[in-house]
């Protein structure tokens, strides 16, 4: 569940942003007593994401506007579709449009973009994840568009999780330190609760990682031969996870050399916007 102050607050910084002393337009010329009515349409097929975004832009813009999101959030639609419907003050409704469609339609393009991954992968059981590359201050709803989208999130930031990355284990060996009892040691120092995680990048590494009893082991920039080598080296000792340069046309051919998770950073960090548009009708 998205939590909808964090969402508010969001929000709001976008709507400060775009209006930090109201729009001079509709102030200009907008009569206060114009009311509108709006239909969120899509001009392409998709999936759906940012329906709390989209509501909170227009009703923190004006308390009385009305807001009917027509699909849930991961509903798959068509071109033409009508996604959601806002009815209320037209100046408010037409300067809360931009902030509520930006949000729409990347969070869209986000879960869009993952449900072709997920496609991509059905029935190997694999899941696809996200990465931390996500869109400063967006990261909350970026992550909950790759659900939306059948998608799965890895450790939402560095407090989550014990993720011990190449340049981690560059720092151990300059300061001559044994990987495996290191990482013996971080299990010690951390609650039973908190997943260890180590990234390598060849396949001699995995054995002085899995030596240390972590939990997962992330394959970085292997090929197809050297990731089915690893997973069955690792046979179950650990939760086997790909990544690096995955691509929609590689990551069928990944999600069946034997790895458990792929993570994938185009998920946020290249996904295009969702074409959607606001059209106004008003009284």
């Amino acid at each position: 569940m998205l939590d909808q102050a964090a969402v508010a607050d969001v929000v709001g910084q976008a709507l400060r942003e775009d209006a930090p002393w109201g729009d001079l337009t509709c102030q200009a010329l907008v009569p206060t007593t114009a009311t509108a009515t709006a239909e969120l349409v899509a001009r392409e097929p998709g999936t759906f994401a940012g329906g709390a975004a989209v509501a909170a832009a227009f009703r923190l813009t004006d308390p009385t506007t009305v807001v009917d999101l027509l699909v849930d959030d991961g509903a798959t639609f068509d071109g033409g579709a009508v996604l959601a419907r806002v009815s209320g003050p037209a100046a408010a409704v037409l300067q809360a449009e931009r902030v509520a469609l930006n949000f729409a339609q990347r969070l869209s393009g986000v879960a869009t973009t993952t449900s072709r991954y997920v496609a991509a992968v059905a029935g190997t059981g694999v899941r696809i994840a996200d990465t931390r590359k996500t869109t400063p201050g967006l990261r909350l709803l970026e992550r909950h568009a790759v659900r939306a989208g059948g998608g799965h999130n890895h450790r939402f930031g560095l407090s989550d999780a014990v993720m011990v990355k190449d340049n981690h284990l560059a720092v151990l060996l300059a300061s001559g330190l044994d990987v495996t009892e290191a990482l013996r040691a971080a299990r010690e120092r951390v609650p039973h609760t908190v997943r260890i995680e180590v990234e390598v990048d060849r396949l001699d590494q995995l054995e002085p990682v899995l030596a240390a009893g972590v939990d997962v082991v992330m394959l970085d920039n292997f090929t197809l031969d050297e990731l089915r080598e690893g997973a069955a080296l690792v046979a179950g000792r650990a939760v086997v996870e790909a990544s690096g340069n995955v691509r929609l046309d590689t990551v069928r051919a990944i999600a069946e050399t034997g790895v458990d998770v792929i993570s994938v950073g185009a998920l946020t960090h290249s996904a295009g916007s969702l074409d959607l548009g606001l059209d106004i009708e008003v009284r």
